[in-house]
């Protein structure tokens, strides 16, 4: 069963958000009407709503809502501090803001921004003020190996905090790689035994990687799951190790969305698309694919979705998950529902902006 009848959508053209109403999911309003949000935070330990929007006039803006959108406040956006650069000669600004993150359960007021070019930026006073991690940004391989992967520059979009251990955290950058703390962000190590880079010469080099999406399983921390530029992995062992699970016939090996159940760490779920220089739906034809058995095996689903007409793709944060119902967004504006976990689906709208993320509140 479902246990969210809130869904919100960070779009091209504002924050949107339905309800569940009387068992049908109904358009509730919007906020930010015209400008691009670019990614949506429901914290559930106090119940903020976080939204980072990305103005092409006027930069990347951070704003909090404490009632659920009825009014909000703008919080004082991260920067990079004076004097650091991307490479020699290249200050580093802030470009884009790709992620929002809460931080453990001890740590009621710990936020983090993910950001291009690279930066990880982390608050203990709410949002209030951001600090860059400088460990991470020093990171030895950063200046040579972290590149664009589809933009300009790195960009962090995916941050993990153990529940057992807040000090405990794993990050995605594409492109580099996945790195890990065990000590608050102190230090950092490198995760990619078993990964590749097969659009580099040296596939396997020390850093350059494209993890599109990095989650873990809350029941089970240690069971990793990402969707790869190069395919889909898993690893069982905090990502000591990565195992490629893509199926057999390839249709999954690139994509950019993923979602995992939470309390079964063999269930993930991926929507596949057509390789890196063509970027739409396979054969015309949007699908979704789930693993019950850690990826050992995959299951296609096509119900209620396009099916030789269809050039839509779905982004990295752009599929959630709640209980046995699943929501996504396309490239297009089309919001899609399944309430028996993926096997078939409704159309929601047609008529929506492009969809960067989709969260149940």
């Amino acid at each position: 069963m479902s246990t969210s009848d809130t869904l919100l959508l960070a779009t091209g053209k504002g924050l949107i958000v339905y309800r569940r109403v009387k068992g049908k999911w109904l358009f509730s309003g919007d906020f930010f009407q015209g400008f691009s949000v670019s990614t949506v935070l429901a914290d559930d330990r106090t119940g903020y709503w976080w939204v980072a929007l990305d103005h092409k006039h006027w930069g990347q803006k951070l704003h909090r809502s404490r009632d659920e959108g009825k009014t909000w406040e703008e919080m004082p956006a991260p920067v990079y501090p004076k004097g650091e650069e991307i490479r020699p000669g290249l200050p580093a600004t802030m470009k884009y803001i790709w992620t929002i993150a809460k931080g453990g359960k001890n740590q009621p007021d710990r936020l983090y921004l993910g950001t291009e070019p690279g930066g990880l930026f982390s608050s203990d006073d709410g949002g209030e003020t951001f600090t860059l991690n400088q460990s991470l940004w020093n990171h030895p391989t950063r200046p040579e190996h972290w590149f664009g992967g589809g933009r300009n520059h790195a960009g962090i979009h995916s941050i993990v905090v153990d529940p057992r251990d807040e000090k405990h955290i794993h990050i995605a950058v594409s492109c580099a790689g996945v790195f890990a703390s065990k000590d608050d962000g102190q230090t950092w190590e490198m995760k990619h035994n078993g990964l590749k880079a097969d659009y580099l010469p040296n596939p396997y080099p020390e850093a350059g990687y494209d993890p599109h999406l990095l989650l873990a399983c809350f029941s089970e921390p240690d069971i990793l799951w990402q969707q790869n530029h190069c395919g889909v992995y898993r690893s069982v062992n905090g990502g000591d190790n990565w195992q490629e699970i893509t199926s057999p016939d390839g249709s999954n090996y690139y994509g950019f969305a993923l979602g995992i159940d939470h309390n079964n760490p063999h269930v993930a779920w991926v929507i596949p698309a057509l390789s890196d220089k063509i970027r739409v739906a396979i054969d015309r034809s949007l699908f979704v694919q789930r693993t019950d058995d850690g990826g050992k095996t995959w299951q296609t689903f096509r119900t209620g979705l396009p099916q030789g007409n269809c050039y839509d793709i779905v982004l990295r944060h752009a599929l959630a998950v709640s209980g046995d119902e699943l929501a996504f967004g396309t490239i297009s504006g089309c919001l899609y529902i399944s309430s028996d976990r993926g096997e078939s689906w409704k159309m929601i709208n047609h008529s929506l902006p492009r969809i960067f993320s989709a969260v149940f509140v």
